[in-house]
C-alpha cells in the first residue's frame, strides 16, 4: 500500500497521556469548548502575535506560519491563533524559550517524545505558539490542511459542521474536543493526501486491529485548534 510521507495513523491521545503532557507546567483548569462564526480579525491577530515572537527571537525564528481554523476565511472555529515556530532545536529551550516568556508567553505543554513538540500560551491576542525543529513532519502538515480547505471550501463547510456539532456536546477540555472531531480531521487528510501531485497515496481505513481482535483508534496534532 503507498502512503503519503506525511500520512499518520489514526490515532487519539489517551486522557493519560494529555496530561502527563501537562503535569510539569502547572495545574490545568477546565474551561468551556466555544467555536465562534469566522472573524476577518484573525489574520491582523496572529500579525501581531507573529511580529512578538520575531521581536523577541530575531533570525532565531527560521519560519512561522499562522496555521489552524484561525487561519481559514470562512471557517467557524475556537477563537484562538495557532502558530507554528520553527526554531534550530525546540529542545533546547535556553535557546529560545526565556526570551520568548520575557515577551509574554508561557509555556504549557512539553513533548519530548513527539517531535519535540512545545506549546507556548500567548494572550492579547489569545495564542498558542507551536515549537518545532527543522524537518519536523506536523508543520507540514498543517500547511497542507490549511492549505486545502481555503482551496476547498465545501470541505471548509462540512469541517465547521462537524466542529459546531462536537462543541454543543459541553466539553470543558479542548484536548477531548479535538480527539472528538478527530476522525473528520484524518479523513480530510485522507483527502489531502490523495489529491498531492508529487506523492502517490492509497486509502488507508481509520481504524486498524489491535492484537486482541477489537479495532482501536489508531495522531493528529490535538493541541492544534483545527
Amino acid at each position: 500500500m503507498r502512503s503519503h510521507p506525511l500520512w499518520n495513523p489514526y490515532e487519539t491521545p489517551s486522557l493519560e497521556e494529555i496530561n502527563a503532557a501537562r503535569a510539569e507546567l502547572g495545574e490545568w483548569k477546565p474551561t468551556p469548548v466555544e467555536v465562534v462564526a469566522p472573524d476577518p480579525e484573525w489574520p491582523e491577530r496572529c500579525a501581531v502575535a507573529r511580529e512578538r515572537v520575531c521581536a523577541a527571537l530575531g533570525d532565531r525564528v527560521l519560519a512561522i506560519e499562522h496555521v489552524g481554523s484561525t487561519s481559514v476565511p470562512g471557517l467557524w472555529a475556537k477563537p484562538m491563533i495557532d502558530i507554528d515556530l520553527t526554531v534550530a532545536d525546540s529542545a533546547d529551550e535556553d535557546a529560545w524559550l526565556p526570551d520568548l516568556e520575557s515577551a509574554g508567553f508561557v509555556l504549557r505543554v512539553r513533548e519530548p517524545d513527539w517531535e519535540e513538540h512545545r506549546v507556548l500560551r500567548g494572550l492579547d491576542p489569545t495564542s498558542n505558539l507551536h515549537v518545532f525543529s527543522p524537518g519536523a513532519r506536523e508543520p507540514q502538515r498543517h500547511l497542507m490542511f490549511r492549505d486545502w480547505l481555503r482551496a476547498h471550501p465545501e470541505d471548509r463547510d462540512r469541517y465547521a459542521e462537524v466542529k459546531r456539532e462536537v462543541a454543543a456536546g459541553g466539553f470543558t477540555d479542548s484536548m477531548l474536543y479535538n480527539n472528538a472531531k478527530a476522525w473528520f480531521v484524518y479523513d480530510l487528510y485522507e483527502k489531502v493526501f490523495a489529491g498531492d501531485p508529487e506523492h502517490e497515496h492509497d486509502p488507508h481505513l481509520r481504524l486498524h486491529w489491535s492484537v486482541t481482535g477489537s479495532p482501536t483508534p489508531a495522531r493528529s496534532d490535538p493541541w492544534l485548534c483545527q
